[in-house]
C-alpha cells in the first residue's frame, strides 16, 4: 500500500514545492500536452468522421432510379422511384424513396439508405467495342 502512493505522493511534494519559478512556467507544458492531445484527437477521430459523412450525403443526393441499395434495417432493394419531398434548398434526406425487394414494394426515407451497393448502368453507352 504504501508503495504505491508513494509516486502520487512524490508529484504531489514536487507540484507543492516546485522551484518557487510561478505557476505558469510549471503550467505551459501541460496546457501545451493537452493542446497536442486534442488536436490528435480532432484530426485521428472526428475528422475522418465528418469527411465520410459528407461522401455518404453526396452519394445519397445523387441516388437514382435503378441503384441497388441497403437500408439501416438491412434490406436490399432496388430503387424504383424517388419522391421529392423538400421544396428548392430543402433537406434532401427527408424525401421518399420506393424501393423494390423481391416481390415487395417499400417506401423509405432517403436518408434511412445505409449504403449503395450498385448504381445504375448508364442509359446509353458510347458504342459497343466488339472486335
Amino acid at each position: 500500500m504504501i508503495t504505491s502512493g508513494l509516486p502520487f505522493a512524490l508529484i504531489l511534494a514536487q507540484a507543492a514545492g516546485g522551484g518557487g519559478g510561478g505557476g505558469t512556467s510549471s503550467l505551459m507544458p501541460l496546457l501545451v500536452q493537452f493542446a497536442l492531445i486534442i488536436g490528435i484527437i480532432y484530426f485521428l477521430m472526428v475528422r475522418p468522421q465528418q469527411k465520410q459523412r459528407r461522401q455518404h450525403e453526396e452519394s445519397l443526393r445523387a441516388l437514382k432510379r435503378g441503384d441497388e441499395v441497403v437500408t439501416t434495417g438491412g434490406i436490399i432493394g432496388e430503387v424504383i422511384h424517388i419522391r421529392e419531398m423538400s421544396k428548392e434548398g430543402g433537406n434532401k434526406l427527408d424525401d421518399r424513396v420506393t424501393i423494390k425487394s423481391g416481390e415487395s414494394r417499400l417506401v423509405v426515407e432517403r436518408g434511412r439508405i445505409a449504403k449503395i451497393v450498385g448504381a445504375a448502368p448508364a442509359a446509353s453507352q458510347g458504342g459497343s467495342t466488339s472486335t
